[in-house]
């Protein structure tokens, strides 16, 4: 397998399992949007958004076999490892800190550490990849510019990953890294009243469990969760069936299943599954840091996250939801020019700024 994605095309757009699928020349359906069985999934697909896609589809055509494996594994994460350059302003650092008790110390990269009078917010990010791949070091480049517009630091996470590292590895690290943002705030030059966790995909399920984690043990306040197409639920695409035009296209049924079952240990969709390891399973959201939540209408994620969205808002959590239409997984990567992109983009950004301007977490 000669053919090998960006991180751009994997780690932020979720990877692509759906290589090589017909795409129909008309944009016209005979169908009937009521029998959902004879929805054709491109008729779905928000037009902005097609243009993009089907060039993506079409330089990947040879991916059609591809299976999610470990066999797979260096292919997924050599593509996913390439990343755009950092630029040289907002500066940044790597710093090797120490794990929890019992862990190996943890790689993060600090942005915007360098020459602040006054404290900064601060926000604690953790990569896409679906709990298989992905690298700290490729969120730089991208994270530049959310420090530059919020005038904020940042510092990314390098967790382990898995099938290597199992669960609770990678949330440990995590957590590690959000009580050395914490403790160290005076000398990061970080306020930390208004620290907010932020992840796509794999990791905007990695800061859900954090918030859990962080509401649990009750030692470093939480101003916002920006989750953006968050992976939240391991019974999505395998013990809970979706509609065949949801989770078409990038990340699909088969490829959660193989994300999943690499992180837990178990099949996706078990019965029993490590406790605090799926945010869609925890027994309550109740006291969670105030979220974001964003997806596509038909992201694979689509369900689960305007349900988590749902939960969050009937305990009393302050919940901004959006659902984009004929949006897929990881369409504001695949396709940043658009407008609807651009539109997604400014929402979540528009949360960090309301965030950063109010009063202190709890």
């Amino acid at each position: 397998m000669s053919a090998v994605l960006t991180r751009r095309q994997f780690a932020l757009a979720g990877g692509a399992a759906a290589f090589g699928l017909g795409i129909p020349t008309s944009d016209a359906t005979s169908c009937p949007l009521t029998h959902v069985r004879s929805i054709i999934p491109w008729d779905l697909v928000n037009p902005e958004l097609r243009a993009p896609l089907s060039a993506f589809l079409g330089r990947f055509v040879g991916f059609g076999k591809f299976t999610w494996s470990n066999k797979e594994l260096p292919t997924i994460r050599a593509g996913a490892s390439k990343a755009a350059p950092p630029l040289a302003t907002p500066t940044h650092i790597e710093r090797v800190i120490p794990g929890l008790k019992g862990s190996p110390p943890v790689r993060v990269y600090v942005i915007n550490a360098a020459g602040h009078k006054d404290p900064k917010p601060a926000i604690l990010h953790m990569h896409g990849g679906g709990y298989i791949a992905g690298t700290a070091a490729g969120s730089i480049r991208p994270l530049q510019d959310v420090a530059k517009e919020h005038d904020c630091i940042i510092v990314t996470v390098d967790y382990r990953l898995a099938p290597e590292a199992l669960f609770p590895d990678s949330l440990n690290d995590n957590y590690a890294a959000l009580r050395w943002l914490y403790d160290n705030a005076e000398k990061l030059g970080v306020d930390r009243h208004r620290i907010a966790i932020m992840g796509e995909s794999a990791g905007g399920g990695h800061a859900a469990e954090l918030a859990i984690a962080a509401r649990d043990r009750g030692e470093v306040p939480i101003l916002l969760q920006v989750l953006i197409y968050p992976m939240l639920d391991d019974r999505t695409g395998s013990s809970r069936k979706l509609p065949p035009f949801i989770g078409k296209y990038m990340w699909t049924p088969e490829a959660n299943r193989f994300g999943w079952t690499s992180l837990l240990g178990v099949p996706a969709g078990s019965a029993s599954v490590p406790a605090g390891a799926v945010p869609a399973r925890v027994k309550s959201v109740a006291c969670l840091a105030p979220a974001f939540i964003g997806v596509g209408s038909i992201d694979l994620f689509a369900e689960e996250d305007i349900e988590y969205a749902r939960r969050l808002i009937l305990a009393g959590v302050p919940t901004e939801l959006l659902v984009v239409p004929g949006a897929f997984h990881g369409f504001n990567s695949l396709a940043p020019d658009a407008a609807v992109s651009k539109e997604f983009d400014a929402a979540w950004n528009t949360a960090l700024t309301r965030a950063f301007a109010s009063k202190t977490a709890a």
